[in-house]
């Protein structure tokens, strides 16, 4: 096996985890959609005086769901309770230092949401939601999956960043001030 073999396959792990990240974006959105219309539903149905019942149950399903698939795409887009804001003002072997003992931390987390998720959902199969029936297993599911999600980026991080370090440049900021179109009058404002 030589470099360059490794070196692509380095290649293809990060457009898979790119491709993972997006889906997963989507997936969330998708969810966080699915929700607001099934309140909406469920609002609608209840004030006309026929509740549609199973709606309940969507409902907390896709929430459940939105928040720990949301959880894991954030972890990987880094944006994850602001653990990094202390990190980010170091340098050097302390900001190494931080960012990994960061790191150790979620991925401690994800230890844990895979080991109890994993737990709650085998108990799961001994209660049921009403009115459908459905073991609740079925929303306890999605909490190991995400800790595994979470330890796969978390550990993506952890390489990367002690590879090539856990310097990143921030995107600039935006000042406000809208483009000039050919033909338009300067410092028009639309």
């Amino acid at each position: 096996m030589n470099l360059n073999h490794i070196h692509l396959n380095v290649r293809d792990l990060r457009a898979t985890l790119d491709w993972l990240e997006r889906a997963l974006m989507m997936l969330c959105g998708a969810l966080c959609f699915g929700f607001s219309l099934s309140v909406t539903a469920d609002i609608v149905t209840r004030q006309l005086g026929s509740p549609w019942l199973w709606l309940q149950e969507v409902t907390s399903t896709l929430f459940i769901y939105a928040i720990f698939v949301g959880t894991a795409a954030a972890t990987r887009r880094n944006d994850h309770l602001y653990l990094t804001a202390i990190s980010e003002s170091m340098h050097g072997t302390m900001r190494i230092i931080a960012e990994v003992i960061i790191r150790l931390v979620v991925l401690g987390v994800a230890f844990c949401l895979i080991w109890y998720g994993y737990l709650n959902y085998l108990r799961g199969f001994g209660s049921f939601r009403l009115p459908s029936g459905t073991p609740i297993a079925s929303l306890y599911v999605i909490i190991p999956v995400s800790g595994v999600l979470i330890a796969l980026f978390t550990i993506e991080q952890l390489v990367n960043g002690l590879r090539n370090g856990f310097d990143h440049s921030e995107p600039p900021e935006d000042d406000g001030t809208v483009p000039m179109v050919e033909g338009s009058r300067e410092g028009v404002r639309p």
